[in-house]
Parts: C-alpha cells; sequence; structure tokens
C-alpha cells in the first residue's frame, strides 16, 4: 500500500466520523439523536424528531461523506481494491466515529454516497431498489439489507471490476445490521413511521 493510500484511507475515516446527525440537530437546537428516537445518529432518526428539511440534510452530509473521498481518490488513479478501503474506512468513521465517542449510523447514506461515482444508472438502480422495497414492506432496515444485497450484482452489470470492493462494503453495511436482522425474524422491527424508542433502525 503506498503512502498515498494510507492517508487516503485515514482522511476516508476522519470524514466518516464527523456526524452529520448530531451537528445539524445542534445547530437547528434539537435534541440529540443519540438520545431520542431509535438513538441512531441518521437521517431516519432525524426525520423522526426533526422533520423533512433536516433529515434531508443529514441523508446529503452522510452521502457526500463517502462520496467526497471516493471520488478524489478515483482521480488520483487509486486501485478499485484500494478505492473499496477507502470506501469501508469512510462508512467505519460514520459508524464508529473518534469525534462522538465511537456512536454512530448504520452507514447506509455513507455507503451509497461511496458507490454513486460508479454511476447514475447505478445510483438509480439501488435508489429504486431501496424505494420498492421500503415502500412494500414498510422496513427501512429491511430496504437496506435487500439494496446492499443486490448492490454487487448491479455493479457487476456496469462496472465489473468494482465488484469485489463494493461486495466488501455490502458485507460490513449487512453486519452491522445484525440487531435489524434479528428483530425482523422476531417480527419486532419498527417499520417506517412507527414511533417506538430504543430501537436502532437503519440510516
Amino acid at each position: 500500500m503506498t503512502p498515498l493510500a494510507l492517508v487516503l484511507i485515514i482522511g476516508a475515516y476522519l470524514l466518516g466520523s464527523i456526524s452529520s446527525a448530531v451537528l445539524i440537530c445542534r445547530i437547528l437546537r434539537l435534541p440529540d439523536p443519540r438520545k431520542v428516537g431509535s438513538n441512531n445518529p441518521g437521517a431516519t432518526n432525524v426525520l423522526r424528531i426533526g422533520g423533512k428539511k433536516a433529515a434531508a440534510a443529514v441523508l446529503l452530509c452522510d452521502m457526500l461523506k463517502g462520496t467526497i473521498p471516493v471520488w478524489g481518490a478515483f482521480f488520483l488513479d487509486i486501485e478499485p481494491i484500494i478505492l473499496g478501503v477507502i470506501a469501508i474506512a469512510a462508512c467505519l468513521g460514520h459508524m464508529y466515529p473518534i469525534f462522538f465517542h465511537f456512536k454512530g449510523g448504520k452507514g447506509v447514506a455513507t455507503a451509497l454516497g461511496a458507490i454513486a461515482p460508479i454511476g447514475l444508472d447505478f445510483t438509480a438502480m439501488v435508489l429504486a431498489t431501496w424505494l420498492v422495497v421500503a415502500l412494500t414492506f414498510r422496513y427501512s432496515s429491511l430496504a437496506a439489507l435487500v439494496t446492499v444485497l443486490l448492490a454487487p450484482l448491479y455493479t457487476w452489470m456496469f462496472k465489473p471490476q468494482y465488484t469485489l470492493p463494493v461486495a466488501m462494503l455490502c458485507c460490513l453495511i449487512v453486519f452491522r445490521h445484525h440487531q435489524n436482522i434479528k428483530r425482523l425474524l422476531d417480527g419486532t422491527e419498527p417499520k417506517v413511521g412507527e414511533k417506538k424508542k430504543g430501537l436502532d433502525e437503519a440510516s
């Protein structure tokens, strides 16, 4: 691994560690998303406690945390496997932020931002998959899981050289949703729009 690649990986983690949800809630004088609702600092929980505009701002910022380092590395001709590691580093920063006591979100938006540079058609398919599953079953976590499981296939269809890096990233997202998977199997996972405390939904 080159020194440049190492710097980009560390930079991606540090950028990912900036908790958009916490900062935006502070700016808007909203409750700390780590302490209310699902206790998850992500767009889903911010939607619950702050409304659509606040949630949209969090979603955009979380996506940019993945897009900026990966796209920057892409233009520096970093090899695909290292691009995958950079994307994972950004998501790890979001999930375990060093600046916020390592308590972060699920990384779905950051992962989407990281893989978006693959192409607009690819991104549209990923978003469409999430929307179809979410609207059909009304489970945000299920939509995220189905989407990340299909993302490597979509990648292979458009740019097969990035299939392995995307698959690596998707494995991380699935792992981070292990509690959601248990609740889905138990039938206790909250649906989109339900307001239940203490539940860590996908974001």
